[in-house]
């Protein structure tokens, strides 16, 4: 059946505390001029937690500091324990979402997205699980899917519920090129017949290329995220001869037949982004196949609003719309 979710979406005027931050971060670039070890840098002074004032620091319940033996080495993992989910966490029956960060697969740690990421937990009463995953272009496609992969699969036994995490509650997140590496990892598990997650959390994700859309000319650049970069993001996460159209590089590419059969999907757009488009016409298409989706536009956001809950109370917002999502997705039976 057609999908009542449209193909593009619009944008109105920029929010003022998103509009601030741009201005007082005039060097701030995802995808910009500088060589991919500074960009790193540059974030990481920008968004670090250390580098947040205490004040802006959402709380969280307790954190932890592990990792689990992954097919390619050790994966670091911070797992936030929201204090409103104790009582799930004691009786075995806590919701927890895998989160893998944005960054075009080259830039970001979950020191840039911790903040953000206990307010997600603590309005969600789930546990949060940020992997600290290893970037391109040191390591390429497909060793980041195999760690989600390998991550999803620790949390569906021993190690999730030693931590009070039920199987049957695990979610997969990310943003931008982590929402990208979420939808071809649910595809992947799919397809392998492993267990699969519970839902799957997209915000402003890279589905596929965005250079055919209204959003790549109206946000191509000037809004955080610069349009032309992201050909420099799939040069460094693609090996040679791995055509960009891929099922698991591109699931916005693929057929309305071959997204079916898909776990509950909440995708998350900003009008002033980039990527906009391609994350409306994945999730029209999602809702084609027949998988539920719950679609979100927000029309004066841009790219990276979640690791902007520091500088605006819009950002706490849409992170608190996302919580009421995994939520949902995660104890709604």
């Amino acid at each position: 059946m057609p999908s009542k979710i449209p193909k593009t979406a619009s944008r109105t005027t920029l929010v003022p505390s998103i509009q601030s931050f741009l201005t007082s971060h005039p060097d701030l670039h995802l995808g910009g001029t500088d060589p991919y070890p500074q960009e790193r840098a540059h974030h990481l002074r920008v968004f670090g937690i250390h580098a947040i004032s205490k004040d802006k620091i959402h709380p969280i319940g307790s954190v932890e500091f592990t990792a689990i033996r992954g097919p390619h080495g050790t994966i670091p993992i911070r797992i936030l324990y929201p204090s409103s989910g104790e009582t799930r966490k004691k009786e075995g029956k806590a919701g927890a979402l895998v989160y893998f960060h944005g960054g075009g697969y080259t830039v970001g740690s979950v020191d840039e997205f911790e903040n953000g990421l206990r307010l997600l937990a603590e309005e969600a009463g789930v546990q949060v699980y940020a992997v600290e995953y290893r970037l391109a272009p040191e390591h390429q496609f497909p060793v980041q899917l195999d760690e989600y992969s390998a991550v999803i699969s620790a949390l569906q036994s021993d190690f999730g519920s030693s931590r009070g995490v039920d199987p049957a509650r695990v979610l997969g997140g990310g943003d931008s090129a982590g929402g990208n590496m979420t939808a071809a990892v649910t595809l992947r598990r799919r397809d392998e017949g492993l267990n699969n997650l519970r839902g799957q959390i997209l915000c402003y994700p890279e589905a596929r290329l965005p250079f055919d859309t209204p959003a790549a000319t109206e946000n191509n650049s000037g809004y955080y995220l610069e349009c032309n970069g992201i050909f420099s993001f799939a040069d460094h996460y693609l090996p040679r001869g791995t055509p960009p159209g891929y099922k698991y590089i591109s699931p916005g590419m693929q057929t309305v037949e071959y997204l079916q059969g898909q776990p509950p999907a909440a995708v998350y757009t900003s009008g002033f982004d980039p990527l906009r488009d391609v994350g409306v016409e994945y999730a029209s298409k999602l809702d084609e196949a027949g998988v539920k989706v719950q679609w979100r536009h927000y029309e004066g956001m841009t790219h990276g609003w979640l690791q902007m809950t520091a500088w605006s109370d819009e950002a706490i917002s849409v992170v608190k719309d996302v919580a009421q999502d995994a939520h949902r997705f995660a104890y709604e039976d």
